[in-house]
């Protein structure tokens, strides 16, 4: 087998880490939605994810209020989730934009998101790599999730507008839980 060089500046589409999120925040009684893709279990119990947030109105929010929700959306959102990726909520209602209903949460003031599979309500609790990585570490303190969805079809980002979608599933023996 012959291999080939690979570019370093496209080694993050080997790598994507999971389904892509919608992340809520609220701040000054508004509340705004952004696509992140850059996220990863770090802690089962309690369950940690980090994530990196950078640069945008969601940042300022979430380093604000340390507070957020990570809804999980499925394919049928493809477009809502490019389109939110694509626009700031410093100019745009989000929810009313996309067609996305707020519902309340219990532990946090960012919104779930109806239409989406699972929401995990979260707070900051590590915020060491922030400055340096824009790296936030999250601690999900209440879960969701819509028991009709019995297998979700989740985006996964590549890059450049590519995305995979999650398919089959199979189970392999394993001695973890």
């Amino acid at each position: 087998m012959t291999k080939k060089a690979f570019p370093l500046t496209r080694v993050y589409r080997l790598l994507e880490p999971g389904p892509v999120v919608l992340v809520t925040t609220a701040h000054k009684g508004k509340a705004n939605i952004m696509t992140m893709s850059w996220h990863t279990m770090m802690e089962f119990e309690p369950p940690l994810v980090g994530c990196v947030i950078s640069g945008c109105y969601s940042f300022d929010a979430l380093l604000k209020t340390r507070e957020c929700v990570l809804n999980i959306p499925s394919m049928e959102l493809a477009k809502q989730v490019v389109g939110i990726g694509n626009c700031s909520g410093e100019k745009v209602d989000k929810f009313k934009k996309f067609k996305l209903t707020p519902l309340p949460a219990s532990q946090v003031a960012p919104p779930l998101i109806a239409e989406c599979y699972a929401n995990l309500e979260c707070r900051v609790a590590d915020t060491r790599m922030v400055n340096k990585y824009n790296f936030f570490v999250l601690e999900v303190v209440k879960a969701w999730i819509d028991p009709s969805i019995k297998n979700p079809r989740t985006l996964h980002h590549q890059g450049k507008g590519v995305f995979m979608v999650a398919g089959r599933t199979i189970k392999l023996p394993s001695r973890m839980k």
